[in-house]
């Protein structure tokens, strides 16, 4: 089996690699020609990770799935939430999202957050959707070089260690995505 991963964002790409299995071809966009940015312009994640997974199977015909994740902080209303990219300003700058989320918290007691990830597959016609959760806290300052966007200020519950400060395979295993590939996973292997 052959699916297209809709992103451009070479570190999802990686990680989402590590997880699939062998049997299953992953393409990237660059794979199918798709230089484009793929659209992302719906109200919430799961509508956005559908409308990236709809467009590829629309404009391209290959059987893909497509993700998209948000970072969201109870202290601001479920925000950054679907604007986790571009939280800072439409350059979609980490540090800047960063600095403005730490910024935003200052004055709160209550850092709880949660990651949230939403995969769309498209595959044979039939939609499915697959969501991962990691609740956790935001961090009063970066701390680890390791992984990306908000992953220097975010810890997992039960961990003393930013996400930035772990290795991608304990990552994978206790994050958001990981987990919501792994339903992605599941259910591939349970169709054959």
């Amino acid at each position: 089996m052959q699916l297209v991963f809709a992103t451009n964002n070479l570190n999802k790409l990686k990680e989402v690699q590590r997880l699939i299995p062998d049997n299953i071809k992953l393409l990237s966009l660059e794979d199918i020609g798709c230089l484009e940015d793929v659209p992302e312009t719906q109200s919430t994640i799961e509508g956005n990770a559908i409308q990236k997974a709809e467009y590829i199977k629309t404009k391209y015909g290959y059987d893909c799935f497509a993700d998209d994740t948000g970072l969201e902080v109870d202290a601001l209303n479920g925000e950054p939430g679907v604007y986790s990219a571009r939280y800072a300003g439409e350059q979609r700058n980490s540090e800047d999202n960063i600095q403005k989320l730490l910024h935003e918290l200052e004055d709160h007691t209550n850092r709880q957050a949660q990651f949230k990830t939403v995969i769309a597959l498209e595959l044979n016609g039939s939609q499915h959707t697959f969501t991962g959760i990691c609740k956790g806290e935001i961090t009063k300052s970066k701390s680890g070089n390791e992984g990306f966007g908000y992953d220097p200020v975010f810890k997992a519950e039960g961990y003393d260690k930013t996400f930035a400060e772990i290795s991608l395979e304990e990552k994978n295993r206790i994050g958001h995505r990981g987990k919501a590939v792994n339903q992605l996973v599941n259910f591939l292997n349970s169709i054959g």
